[in-house]
């Protein structure tokens, strides 16, 4: 099998960090969300990987490069315009050949990995599979129907009255009829080639089109909320190591993980947490479900449940940070001016001045 990773996405919901930034690469646990799909593809036996991107390409290849730093041989795919899943599966016809493959959107994070469903296309004679899970609110979904023998009768986009609570993941798998139904349907209202009317297009010709229900978490991380989410989730997976230094009067718990050449100097760091490799922390607190990824700088701050990306400095706060998704050179420090504001979600490069007492 080969896989397909899609990263063409200009990430619009998570901006102001998407202005300058693939979304992909935004990390969890810091682990770029887009490493994540790749070594969930590579654990599942598979090393060729096309990767279709967009207008962020030239950012997403100085980062992957080739791949081979995971054990994995990646092909770029030039997608001009998001004209939509389906069309991108169609322009990657030449690269999947007649292979089956797995697709995978390259913002999604799941739990557990895929190798147990990549077994189980690869026994079965199912023509695709698609990945299901069950969710609170299906009218914001792709939500699949199912008939009395488990086989999905029809995919609905959005409905306002769910047929179920079964909602695509955004992880599929195909055989070679998947390029007669791209070649064969026609674009939405969106003037795009959707993926559920290709998957809809199989069904109504006949082919097995199987469900596979997953039951851990899953998460889209497309708007700040589901990154942070996702970033708590991810954390709680982590087996913590300590590889960094920590002076006699911090204090890490068990659940810490120190990368190589941090330093947390007279600081209390509670997990699941991770302090990026070169960062300091200097008369700190970073609470649970934080990540502070390479070479930033908390110092006289607290933070928690919040994700800081590399080379920004928090420094001097006089009020704890929390829920926060904060980008990459970004510089938070005391200002004289008011009013006071303690809830960001700031781009690359930003500079904010904080107002507090005692600050």
């Amino acid at each position: 099998m080969k896989g397909l990773i899609l990263s063409g996405g200009k990430g619009t919901r998570l901006y102001p960090l998407t202005y300058t930034s693939a979304k992909q690469l935004i990390p969890i646990a810091n682990r770029p969300v887009l490493v994540r799909v790749i070594e969930a593809i590579r654990d599942a036996g598979i090393t060729e990987i096309g990767l279709v991107v967009g207008d962020t390409a030239p950012e997403i290849e100085r980062v992957v490069k080739q791949g081979t730093q995971w054990g994995v041989n990646i092909t770029y795919i030039r997608q001009e315009s998001p004209l939509g899943l389906a069309h991108a599966v169609k322009i990657s016809q030449d690269f999947l050949g007649d292979e089956r493959f797995v697709m995978f959107l390259g913002d999604n994070v799941i739990q557990g990995g895929i190798s147990p469903l990549i077994g189980k296309f690869a026994e079965s004679g199912y023509n695709a599979q698609v990945v299901l899970t069950r969710v609170d609110q299906p009218q914001q979904y792709g939500v699949a129907e199912l008939g009395a023998d488990k086989r999905i009768i029809r995919l609905v986009e959005k409905p306002k009255d769910p047929p179920s609570d079964l909602a695509l993941v955004g992880i599929y798998m195909f055989d070679p009829h998947i390029f007669e139904a791209v070649n064969s349907i026609a674009p939405s209202w969106r003037g795009e080639l959707e993926i559920t009317d290709a998957i809809q297009w199989l069904i109504e010709h006949q082919y097995n089109v199987h469900p596979y229900i997953h039951t851990g978490w899953w998460i889209d991380t497309g708007r700040p909320g589901d990154m942070l989410t996702a970033n708590s989730l991810a954390l709680e997976e982590l087996t913590p190591v300590i590889e960094g230094y920590v002076d006699r009067e911090s204090e890490v718990d068990s659940r810490v993980t120190v990368e190589r050449g941090a330093e947390i100097i007279n600081s209390v760091v509670r997990g699941p947490a991770i302090i990026g490799q070169d960062t300091r922390l200097v008369n700190a607190y970073v609470g649970p479900f934080t990540s502070i990824y390479h070479h930033c700088l908390i110092e006289n701050a607290e933070i928690s449940r919040s994700i800081v990306l590399e080379y920004s400095q928090i420094c001097n706060v006089g009020h704890r940070i929390e829920d926060s998704l904060i980008g990459r050179h970004v510089v938070v420090q005391r200002s004289p001016m008011r009013p006071r504001a303690y809830k960001f979600t700031l781009g690359d490069h930003s500079q904010l001045g904080l107002v507090g007492e005692g600050a």
